[in-house]
C-alpha cells in the first residue's frame, strides 16, 4: 500500500509543477510580446526627445574562440651536437642532399658562368681590355651572383659555394698556365685574384643591400678599375646586376642544389623590367 500512496504522491507533484510551468511560460510570453510593442514607442521617444543621442548596437557575445591560422615561418634547420662538433673541426656534416650531386652541380654552375657569358659584348659595353684580368673581373661577377643565391639555401647551399670558388680557382690556375705563365708569376697572380675577389664580394654585397649610387660604386671599383668615364655604362651594368639578381632568385632552390643550371639574361633587352612586372593577360572580345 505504502507504494501506491507513495506513487500517487510522485504523480501529483509532477502535475503540480508542469502547471506552474506551464504559467510561467505563457506570463513570459506576454510579457516579451508587451515588450516588442513598447520598444519602438521608446526608441521613438528618445528620438524626439534627444535628437543628439545615438541608438545603442547590441553586442553579439559568445564563448566560443576564433580559429586564427598562423603563418608558417621558415626556421633554420636542426642541427645536432656532433654535426656542429664536427664542423667546428672543419669538416662536413650529413645534408639533405648527396654530396657528390651537390660538387657536380657546383662545377655545372661554375660552368654555367664561364660558358653562357658573351665575353664580346662586355668588352665592348664597357670598353674593357681582351685580357685575362678583364675575363676573370666578368666571371667573378657572376660567381658572386651565384653565391648570394646559394646562400638562402642554408648548409646545402653553403657546401655548394665551397665547390664553386673551388672551381673557379682550378680554372684560373688551368688557364695561367695554358697561357705560359711561369710559376712565381702565377703564383703571385693568383694571389693578387684572390684580393680582388673577396674584396668585391664584400663590396657587391654591400652594394646589393643599398641603393644603385653603393652598387655603381663596386662595378666602378672592380670590374671598371677605376677608369670609367661614361655614365651610361655604370647604369647599363648596375640595371644587368639588379635583372639578373632577380632571376636567379626566382629559380627553385632544389634544382640550383642538384642541377647547377643557371641561364643568364641578356645585356641589353628592349623590355627589361619584364620580369618585375607580371606580363598582363590579353582577353578577345568575348572576355575569355
Amino acid at each position: 500500500m505504502y507504494r501506491r500512496s507513495l506513487q500517487f504522491a510522485t504523480t501529483g507533484l509532477v502535475r503540480v509543477s508542469a502547471s506552474r510551468a506551464a504559467a510561467v511560460s505563457s506570463v513570459g510570453k506576454v510579457l516579451d510580446h508587451e515588450a516588442c510593442f513598447r520598444a519602438p514607442a521608446a526608441c521613438q521617444q528618445t528620438k524626439v526627445s534627444s535628437p543628439a543621442v545615438t541608438t545603442c548596437r547590441t553586442l553579439h557575445t559568445t564563448t566560443q574562440l576564433a580559429n586564427v591560422k598562423e603563418t608558417q615561418q621558415h626556421s633554420e634547420e636542426e642541427v645536432g651536437a656532433f654535426t656542429k662538433l664536427i664542423e667546428a673541426m672543419g669538416f662536413t656534416g650529413p645534408l639533405k642532399y648527396n654530396k657528390w650531386k651537390i660538387k657536380i652541380a657546383a662545377v655545372r654552375m661554375y660552368t654555367c658562368c664561364v660558358e653562357r657569358i658573351n665575353y664580346d659584348e662586355f668588352f665592348e659595353k664597357c670598353s674593357l681590355p681582351d685580357t685575362l684580368n678583364s675575363w676573370f673581373l666578368v666571371v667573378q661577377l657572376h660567381v658572386w651572383m651565384c653565391l648570394v643565391r646559394l646562400r638562402q639555401e642554408g648548409r646545402e647551399g653553403k657546401f655548394m659555394c665551397r665547390y664553386v670558388v673551388h672551381s673557379m680557382w682550378e680554372d684560373v690556375e688551368h688557364r695561367c698556365k695554358i697561357m705560359g705563365i711561369e710559376a712565381t708569376q702565377r703564383k703571385e697572380a693568383i694571389k693578387a685574384m684572390t684580393e680582388t675577389f673577396y674584396a668585391a664580394i664584400f663590396g657587391y654585397d654591400e652594394g646589393i643591400l643599398s641603393d644603385d649610387c653603393i652598387l655603381a660604386a663596386a662595378l666602378w671599383r672592380n670590374v671598371f678599375n677605376h677608369e670609367c668615364e661614361d655614365p651610361a655604362q655604370l647604369e647599363l651594368m648596375v640595371e644587368y646586376v639588379r635583372k639578373q639578381m632577380q632571376f636567379i632568385d626566382s629559380l627553385d632552390g632544389e634544382d640550383l642544389l642538384l642541377t647547377g643550371e643557371v641561364k643568364w639574361r641578356p645585356m641589353v633587352e628592349e623590355n627589361a623590367q619584364s620580369i618585375l612586372k607580371a606580363v598582363k593577360p590579353t582577353y578577345n572580345d568575348a572576355g575569355l
